[in-house]
């Protein structure tokens, strides 16, 4: 059973609302130890000092920041400690916006609020207060001496839960005009491409089941790891890679059209549509009116 990560209260206005935090992520990745091939014996890292080739002990040991190669500002921990950000239980609300206006790459990493003994009440005041203005919470908060903006919401499954989500600064992202490869504005699809496309999308379009994706990968090692654990002996034969032409832009959307369609034919009839789904902060999308005709032992990963 998952347990609480951080106990505090949310604060707006003059109301607190005790809660507890809890990840909403269980990672699934499949790790490795590094062994030492001949015996198979864990390998251990060792903090060695890069002039003398001797292990340092853990007290010997100091934090410092390059400021050039080879040249390093030492900082003492008390130093760090009086700059730490001021340690509360509390995850303030600074203001509400709506969700359209951020940006999914903000978001870090995704927890849930769950309210604590005596704030039931006021724990669903804040969600369907949420809920029904369609707005976001901005706020911040204290966890293991780092303080982190985040995005306070209701769950968009429809479930009556209070999700909370770590957010990026603004200047920890990268501006993709940096990007060399950034697209060339001068570059203009025909009209006839970009109807071919949107018929494409719109084959391909359906509503969003996450249950039916799966790691495929994680699931082809974990298969390799269980083989091999009884014995069987993987022969490995790497295909070779082939550089890929790029094809006519015309006939490529064509001939994916025509293939989108022909699975389409092969699929079951759909049930009855369902009720608007709702948005991620768990409103109903909006009607429009009617014209008149919504982030120890070494371990890798796999």
């Amino acid at each position: 059973m998952p347990r609480s990560i951080w106990r505090g209260a949310i604060s707006f206005g003059l109301v607190n609302v005790p809660v507890k935090l809890y990840s909403a992520v269980s990672k699934k990745t499949v790790r490795f130890n590094q062994l030492h091939a001949t015996d198979h014996a864990r390998i251990n890292m060792k903090r060695v000092c890069s002039v003398e080739g001797e292990e340092v002990p853990f007290d010997q040991i100091v934090k410092g920041y390059e400021i050039s190669p080879d040249r390093y500002v030492v900082i003492e921990p008390a130093e760090l400690e009086a700059l730490d950000p001021k340690k509360t239980r509390t995850i303030d609300i600074e203001e509400f916006v709506d969700i359209e206006q951020i940006d999914p790459l903000y978001y870090e990493h995704p927890y849930y609020l769950m309210p604590d003994t005596g704030a039931a009440k006021a724990y669903r005041l804040l969600l369907q207060a949420l809920r029904e203005s369609g707005k976001v919470a901005i706020a911040r908060v204290v966890i293991r001496q780092k303080e982190y903006l985040t995005a306070i919401r209701p769950a968009g499954d429809n479930r009556d839960v209070l999700t909370m989500e770590t957010m990026l600064f603004s200047d920890e992202l990268i501006d993709p005009e940096q990007i060399d490869e950034y697209p060339d504005s001068d570059v203009e699809a025909t009209e006839r491409e970009v109807k071919m496309a949107q018929q494409l999308v719109e084959s391909l379009s359906t509503d969003f089941d996450p249950s039916k994706y799966h790691d495929t990968y994680r699931e082809q090692v974990l298969d390799l790891i269980e083989r091999k654990a009884q014995g069987e002996e993987i022969a490995v034969q790497a295909a070779p890679e082939e550089p890929q032409e790029v094809p006519d832009l015309m006939a490529a959307l064509e001939a994916s059209l025509a293939a989108a369609k022909t699975e389409k034919k092969k699929e079951p009839s759909k049930p009855a549509s369902k009720p608007a789904a709702k948005s991620r902060n768990g409103a109903a999308p909006k009607k429009r009116a009617s014209s008149g005709a919504p982030k120890k032992r070494t371990k890798t990963k796999a």
